[in-house]
């Protein structure tokens, strides 16, 4: 009877390990199909959906420690006539050139996204909003100083760039519309930031 007993308990525990196996397995691919289905494809950063999960984690942050949190909403501007002019593809290396360039300039805890199209999220963490504005007006310079070639010609962007600063009682649709309510002002204000 031991034998059968011992016999059971080996199938079980073989049956056991293999089904962890698979959970295992089952578990990496949900993983990375989620990382896909939150990053744009033509840029290898987040997209709406993978910022709106970080907004969130954002806002539940500011929530408890009253931390001081932006979004910084860029629009670019002159990128339709890029895409009308030159095509689709070097509408892409513009979008390529712009995201390489405001990456390279945020610190390792802020977040960036293209929200859609020629606009771009970025979530800063730890700041004034004075220091928030100060980078969404950076952000528009280093946007305008790209050097972009196509066909011989320079192709002239720019870009406005609005701040919302995060509140403890925020939601996401609320700071995504503070943003873009100060964005479109500042394209007012200042024009179409064209270089």
């Amino acid at each position: 009877m031991l034998g059968l007993v011992d016999l059971l308990s080996n199938t079980f525990n073989w049956r056991l390990a293999e089904l962890e196996a698979e959970l295992t397995a089952a578990r990496a691919k949900v993983a990375e199909l989620e990382s896909k289905i939150e990053a744009d494809p033509l840029l290898d950063v987040l997209n709406r959906r993978g910022f709106e999960r970080e907004l969130s984690r954002a806002l539940s942050y500011v929530e408890r420690y009253r931390s001081s949190n932006a979004v910084v909403f860029i629009d670019l501007d002159g990128f339709k006539a890029v895409n009308d002019r030159y095509g689709h593809l070097a509408g892409d290396n513009v979008l390529k050139q712009v995201s390489a360039a405001i990456i390279g300039v945020l610190r390792a805890s802020d977040i960036m996204a293209r929200f859609g199209g020629d606009e771009f999220a970025v979530l800063l963490w730890n700041l004034s909003e004075e220091s928030a504005h100060a980078k969404a007006r950076a952000l528009e310079r280093i946007v305008g100083a790209l050097d972009i070639r196509c066909a011989g010609a320079r192709l002239r962007i720019g870009a406005s760039a609005g701040v919302a600063m995060l509140a403890h009682t925020d939601r996401i649709a609320d700071v995504m519309a503070r943003a873009d309510e100060s964005m479109y002002a500042r394209k007012q204000r200042a024009g179409r930031n064209v270089a």
